[in-house]
């Protein structure tokens, strides 16, 4: 008797064991599904919210498009106005106020600035409604189209993009530099393929005003306070670029030299050197670049890499040297920043100047490039 007294409270002890251990791993599988559905849900819901938003914005283009084209056969701007107003007087009743006369206005503006309706339905796979209205503004046809597909390949949000539009980040890109059909060119490689070059990724100046450095300071603080902000250094840099390694050493001829900033660069898929400088460019800067980027290539660059390229911050550049040494052909970039942000005015007037200085050596250099050339029994004269 005393042993199944005994025999039956072990197995009631072991069936209480089992059923603790049961319930423990009943909760940890059930937190572990309602974490899957909890994620599914809101999967779902996300895609949602994206189908519809680009399922309207696309309504709108179309609703632009068809008002645009009658006003067009009307070909008087009262017939234009009057067909607006009654179009949305009509739609308010049966739509909401979303269809008020300054919005009917703005989705023909849509329409106008975006005409292509392949470019728009590519584009709504990242850009929202709220997107297209930042960008209607913008007058400069490749400046919108710039943040367009930046927005676009980036994902960068409403706050992000207003934030890139007033640092003026197009005009601080390489690329704004160019003429009007290599802009052009650019611009259509990243639509149709991805395919970023270093002119869209580079930018002069480069904006460091958050690293709050006060008065005087030497190389080895800006480069602390980079690290220190490096976060917010990557994202003035653009998207893309991973950090490696701070001085790095370089052994060459049995001297040790010291590269102040390597990063990699994910879609350009090559090193980048960053060399920082208090001063003026001086063309010593150069062949200091030069050799840094001739031992990386030769000693860190992986198989399917394309060549490292540099870039020299300084605090000033000084352009004529800089047009004269030809840094592009050198995979060299020299950059000013500024460590506290001007006037959104003052910013522009300089922008604008280094713009137009740049294009105006872009074509003296397309001038020399046609001239003919001299045979060899030739001299010059007068």
């Amino acid at each position: 008797m005393a042993g199944e007294r005994r025999m039956r409270r072990q197995n009631h002890e072991f069936d209480q064991e089992t059923e603790k251990v049961a319930s423990s791993v009943s909760l940890a599988v059930a937190g572990e599904l309602l974490t899957d559905i909890r994620r599914m849900i809101e999967e779902v819901r996300s895609g949602v919210a994206k189908a519809v938003n680009a399922g309207l914005t696309m309504l709108y283009w179309r609703i632009g498009k068809r008002i645009g084209g009658e006003i067009l056969k009307g070909r008087r701007a009262a017939y234009g106005k009057q067909i607006v107003a009654t179009l949305s007087r009509q739609l308010i009743e049966e739509y909401g106020e979303g269809y008020a006369e300054k919005n009917l206005r703005r989705m023909i503006q849509f329409a106008n600035v975006f005409p292509d309706e392949a470019i728009v339905a590519t584009l709504l796979r990242q850009l929202s409604w709220s997107h297209f209205v930042i960008l209607l503004p913008l007058k400069d046809p490749l400046q919108r189209e710039f943040y367009a597909e930046m927005c676009r390949l980036e994902n960068w949000d409403t706050r992000t993009l207003r934030k890139k539009i007033d640092s003026m980040l197009y005009e601080r890109t390489a690329i704004s530099r160019r003429p009007s059909h290599v802009v052009q060119k650019e611009l259509a490689n990243l639509r149709e393929g991805d395919h970023l070059s270093p002119d869209l990724v580079f930018r002069d100046p480069y904006v460091l005003d958050f690293l709050n450095l006060k008065d005087t300071w030497k190389e080895d603080d800006l480069e602390t306070a980079i690290l220190r902000e490096m976060e917010r250094f990557l994202l003035e840099l653009g998207i893309g670029f991973t950090f490696l390694a701070r001085q790095k050493r370089m052994v060459i001829d049995g001297e040790d030299f010291h590269l102040d900033l390597l990063f990699f660069h994910r879609k350009l898929r090559r090193l980048v050197a960053v060399e920082l400088k208090l001063g003026r460019f001086k063309a010593a800067y150069k062949g200091q670049m030069e050799l840094y980027l001739r031992w990386l290539e030769k000693h860190e660059t992986e198989p399917g890499e394309a060549p490292p390229l540099g870039i020299i911050l300084c605090a000033e550049g000084n352009r004529e040297q800089i047009e004269l040494l030809q840094l592009d052909a050198s995979g060299i970039h020299v950059a000013a920043y500024l460590t506290e942000l001007p006037p959104k005015e003052v910013l522009r007037k300089r922008l604008h100047r280094a713009i137009v200085q740049a294009r105006a050596q872009l074509g003296q250099r397309g001038k020399i490039g046609l001239l003919p050339s001299r045979g060899k029994g030739e001299t010059g004269g007068t």
